[in-house]
């Protein structure tokens, strides 16, 4: 039998990490195509810290509470959720409620867990990987034998693009804040890793392509935004996610112009469940065979008890991680 009340993660007030406090809160219920998930892991991003901070609020309908990544077991179903029974071992995109041991997603959003992962590793794919799917293979058309770069490296996004992209036969260029994360961004497999705080990455791109870089996924923003359609190759496409160093700049379009740049964006959270379950499907077809054959990983930086949300917030918000970082909500 399902408790009536559950341990989540609630932000007490806009603010720092520190306003991240354990709460109870009730168990919420499965609504039709919907499934509920007694969450083991829950994988942490950068908007979850928007959220804290009072900037990225949660969608109409979706838990007040963060986390957008999830991993667990099915211990409850909505009408028409064919495909699960309780029981099954889930990953999935929420809308929110992540940090919490328990949390409803709809099926067509949710995906098995590839074979040779953990839950904890589970956990981590969701967000990044449909973001990078989405941006830059549907949204950006990446192709084989074109060139790629991704802005972070080291982050969660910047992880699975440098792995996505180069198994699917892309030349990968990344920027990283140090020289211990470019080489792990090598060892990563991309080809060019540039220390952004040593040298010009426009140069430096522009030196490795012979002129510009095909797609580029950007979620720095900023003086990157200019940079960016300097780096970029004729009929060059930029794809903006973020903005870490802000979404208002005075900028010279001429480079657009004369380069017939494409320069788009998207945010994934608010989208609709049609929309993520379209992701999901290709996810799943294109590649989860590729995780489960060890082509690809999530990388995983370090796990943080669920009390220790706050803690693991800072720790994003410092930039010292390379890779993933995730709770542990009711691990196993």
């Amino acid at each position: 039998m399902l408790p009536e009340t559950m341990t989540a993660i609630e932000i007490a007030t806009p603010g720092g990490p520190e306003v991240l406090r354990p709460a109870s809160r009730p168990v919420p219920a499965a609504r039709p195509g919907e499934i509920l998930v007694k969450v083991a892991y829950a994988g942490v991003n950068r908007p979850d810290v928007l959220q804290r901070q009072g900037g990225y609020p949660a969608p109409k309908g979706a838990p007040d509470t963060p986390g957008l990544e999830i991993a667990g077991e099915v211990v409850a179903l909505g009408e028409g959720t064919g495909r699960w029974a309780v029981g099954d071992k889930v990953t999935a995109l929420v809308a929110g409620g992540g940090y919490g041991e328990y949390t409803c997603v709809h099926g067509s959003n949710a995906l098995p867990i590839p074979a040779g992962l953990s839950l904890a590793e589970a956990a981590a794919l969701p967000e990044t990987f449909f973001t990078v799917w989405s941006n830059v293979f549907d949204r950006a058309g990446l192709k084989p034998g074109e060139s790629f770069l991704v802005h972070g490296g080291t982050s969660g996004i910047g992880t699975t693009a440098i792995q996505l992209a180069k198994a699917f036969g892309a030349k990968v260029i990344t920027t990283a804040g140090s020289d211990e994360k470019c080489a792990a961004c090598v060892e990563l497999g991309a080809d060019v890793a540039i220390n952004y705080r040593t040298t010009d990455f426009v140069k430096a791109v522009k030196d490795a392509t012979g002129g510009g870089v095909d797609v580029i996924l950007d979620m720095v923003g900023g003086d990157y935004i200019a940079r960016n359609h300097e780096a970029a190759a004729v009929e060059g496409r930029i794809v903006q996610i973020a903005f870490l160093q802000g979404s208002k700049v005075t900028i010279d379009f001429t480079r657009l112009m004369l380069k017939r740049l494409s320069h788009t964006g998207s945010t994934l959270r608010a989208r609709d469940v049609g929309f993520k379950a379209a992701i999901a499907a290709a996810l799943e077809a294109e590649v989860w065979p590729l995780i489960a054959s060890g082509r690809i990983k999530p990388v995983m930086d370090r796990i943080f008890p669920l009390a220790e949300a706050a803690a693991a917030h800072a720790r994003m918000e410092a930039s010292t991680h390379i890779g993933k970082i995730v709770l542990a909500v009711a691990p196993e």
